[in-house]
């Protein structure tokens, strides 16, 4: 096991990866911009080293400067947590020239991914499912019309280097193909400094659901399922698990193994996949990191993903078989972001009060704390509040019992959206798309 180990991140998942670290004896090393100096993870850590920069997303995103602390340090690994760095093939690549260990997997893997083009020709190639389209960028209009009169109508234009929704289009008929096309290119270059584009079928009526997947570089094992549909421009709000029967998930679930060891993948990886209105799936993307909503598949199988993450990263083997993972129960994680809960607008600020609730099956990922200044630069994710309970019904009630018990005085938060969420009875009967807000406007 690594002897120490430097975050370069901050916030709850710092926090998360901190207390991982501790458990396995590693001693806890994080970089922090001049706004986190007094947060959580920084003060629980064993070293702390302040990286300021006058843009505070520098102080998480230079990675030479990352690279050059973790050397100064004498931290044997990096751990990236999710967003910042934690995608990023070239940092990757400059740890494994500097002898450093990047938890999580290979830059190599970490290029192929990102690529959604090249991703989805891999994953197709292991066998899993893909939507109709474009295997090679899409160049001019005509080029995408001809593919949509074969696909067939609404067809989406996706960036091949892109993430997060940025740029994506949806087209119903041939005229509106050049200025879609022009859009996605456009903020495809603007956002991610690549324009190559594709096109692939639109799944109508789509539920989103991922797959948990842990690898060694040789073998893979699935956790199961999360359902996460509930979402607002294309990020997730609340998630929850487990979602299919056995039979589906021993299906799907043998399919994103076979698609991990295709690729030699190593660490934690997330599956995406669109469910048509059939039960078909369609592969979507794999997110190469731990994930926001790991915390679902903890609850309900029982394992310390963060940490089997680590132990992948310092050399061990899965010590695990598909046969040992058993899930259990029903869990389901809000996202408690500080923000108008109607119109999503950031809502920065200093804690006056906070108090989260607890008791049976609750969990609690945060890094608030009363006095927390909310900062206005990074994301608004403030908590993530999990409810365990034996079937759905019971953990629908249970976080609706926590959401009650939650104190939060300072900031606008969207508690007040998911409470109007699990009351809402399409919710509580599983009758959810990923155009669940948009068909319910008036929730609130």
């Amino acid at each position: 096991m690594f002897k120490r180990v430097l975050i370069a991140n901050r916030g709850e998942i710092a926090l998360r990866i901190s207390r991982a670290l501790r458990t396995l004896g590693c001693e806890v090393a994080i970089i922090h911009g001049r706004e986190d100096r007094l947060s959580l993870p920084v003060r629980f850590s064993d070293l702390a080293v302040a990286n300021y920069s006058s843009n505070p997303l520098e102080s998480y995103l230079d990675y030479e400067r990352v690279i050059e602390i973790a050397k100064e340090i004498g931290a044997e690994a990096i751990h990236p947590g999710y967003g910042f760095l934690a995608e990023n093939a070239s940092f990757v690549r400059r740890c494994e020239e500097e002898g450093i260990v990047f938890i999580g997997p290979s830059s190599d893997v970490i290029s192929l991914l990102g690529d959604k083009i090249e991703a989805r020709k891999a994953m197709e190639a292991a066998g899993l499912p893909v939507a109709k389209g474009s295997n090679e960028p899409i160049n001019n209009a005509r080029e995408a019309a001809a593919l949509a009169t074969d696909i067939g109508y609404p067809v989406i234009i996706k960036a091949a280097a892109g993430g997060g929704g940025i740029g994506m289009q949806i087209v119903h008929e041939e005229s509106e193909f050049e200025s879609a096309l022009n859009l996605c290119q456009s903020r495809a270059k603007s956002a991610f400094g690549d324009d190559r584009v594709f096109v692939e079928k639109f799944i109508e009526g789509a539920q989103h659901i991922e797959f948990q997947v842990l690898g060694d570089g040789h073998r893979a094992i699935h956790f199961g399922e999360r359902f996460c549909s509930i979402q607002r421009r294309h990020q997730k709000l609340l998630e929850e698990g487990p979602w299919l029967d056995a039979e589906v998930r021993a299906e799907i679930g043998a399919r994103v193994c076979a698609g991990a060891q295709a690729v030699g993948y190593k660490g934690l990886a997330t599956f995406e996949f669109l469910r048509d209105k059939h039960g078909d799936f369609y592969f979507l993307e794999v997110n190469p990191r731990v994930q926001v909503e790991h915390t679902v598949t903890e609850m309900i199988t029982g394992h310390d993903l963060v940490s089997l993450g680590i132990r992948i990263a310092a050399g061990e083997s899965l010590s695990l078989t598909q046969e040992e993972i058993e899930i259990s129960g029903h869990a389901i994680q809000c996202r408690i972001n500080a923000e108008d809960p109607v119109k999503f607008i950031p809502s920065p600020g200093r804690l006056w009060d906070c108090h989260f609730p607890a008791g049976f099956g609750v969990r609690v990922d945060t890094h608030a704390h009363i006095g927390y200044e909310m900062p206005g630069c990074f994301d608004s994710l403030l908590a993530k509040m999990i409810v365990w309970a034996p079937n759905r019904e019971d953990a629908i009630a249970g976080m609706k019992t926590a959401l009650g018990e939650t104190v939060l005085v300072g900031v606008d938060t969207v508690i007040p959206l998911h409470k109007a969420i699990l009351d809402e009875p399409d919710f509580q009967s599983r009758q959810i798309t990923i155009q669940y807000l948009d068909e319910h406007p008036n929730i609130l």
